[in-house]
């Protein structure tokens, strides 16, 4: 009996025989979530509109002996996004667990310095994108039994950061897709939860020294209660949780990861010089 229990307690912590696709998983917090999820038994695909690196990658995951495969895909084209589906259900028989939406986009300008690319890429690659995976996704997921989506937004789609009106409007509206989906594939099976990190150390959100921003960017990294930039690793963990049968009651929330930012906004007033009483 003891061992029976200790059996039932390891599968609530184990993601051995789940099926699994990460979208833009060869670096940042993809990549950490590929390895992430194939350390607790799943079986992995991703893509990459990268080929040299996507290949590299996977040398690198058979080396360990993660179960990961890949396709060369550049998600802003819906064709592709079509023939990467198709993909995934060959490779896994038309039965997918797990799908995690990570890849993504930014453009950093004032709102005044936005034009239509700039606004349509960023609305093509983190909106129009991962919705219509999760579309295609949905027979997959269905036939799982057992399915659970997982989006990567941001606390810019919650709070107002500068520079990044047309981005924090993407993952707004990522956040509001993820409890409609909620709602309407619980039926399903289905669980839908989006992770909300703060600056973590990407290549997307790591400015460059002479950036005209880079002072603003660490003043905001200062605001956080927990005053550092946070590794991909403190996301793809939260991600992964979310995917395991112990998060089988968890649906619809938008769940930051942030190091305390969105609780304090900006906690060290001392840093701003203002008095209240004067005129």
């Amino acid at each position: 009996m003891a061992g029976t229990e200790a059996g039932c307690k390891k599968q609530r912590w184990s993601l051995q025989g789940m099926t699994a696709l990460v979208t833009g998983g060869t670096r940042g917090i993809g990549y950490a979530t590929v390895e992430e999820l194939a350390t607790l038994g799943a079986v992995v695909h991703t893509c990459s509109r990268n080929q040299t690196e996507l290949h590299e990658r996977l040398q690198e995951w058979q080396s360990k002996g993660f179960k990961v495969s890949g396709s060369a895909c550049d998600l802003s084209y819906r064709q592709q996004r079509e023939k990467l589906m198709e993909t995934v259900s060959t490779v896994f028989d038309g039965k997918l667990n797990i799908l995690v939406n990570n890849a993504g986009t930014t453009v950093i300008k004032p709102c005044e310095g936005h034009n239509l690319e700039d606004y349509t890429t960023v609305m093509n690659t983190n909106v129009e994108a991962p919705y219509h995976l999760c579309q295609l996704a949905y027979p997959l997921l269905k036939a799982s039994g057992n399915g659970s989506i997982v989006f990567i937004s941001s606390v810019a789609g919650s709070m107002a950061l500068p520079r990044l009106s047309a981005y924090s409007a993407s993952k707004g509206a990522i956040n509001q897709i993820t409890k409609n989906l909620a709602c309407e594939w619980a039926k399903d099976n289905i669980r839908t939860n989006t992770v909300s990190p703060w600056g973590v150390r990407t290549s997307i959100t790591k400015p460059e020294a002479d950036a005209p921003f880079v002072e603003e960017f660490l003043r905001l990294i200062a605001g956080t209660a927990m005053p550092r930039i946070g590794e991909p690793e403190e996301i793809s963990s939260m991600v992964a949780f979310l995917c395991l049968p112990a998060a089988s009651y968890i649906n619809g929330q938008v769940i930051s990861v942030d190091g305390g930012y969105t609780a304090g906004g900006c906690w060290p007033f001392q840093n701003f010089s203002f008095n209240l009483l004067s005129s």
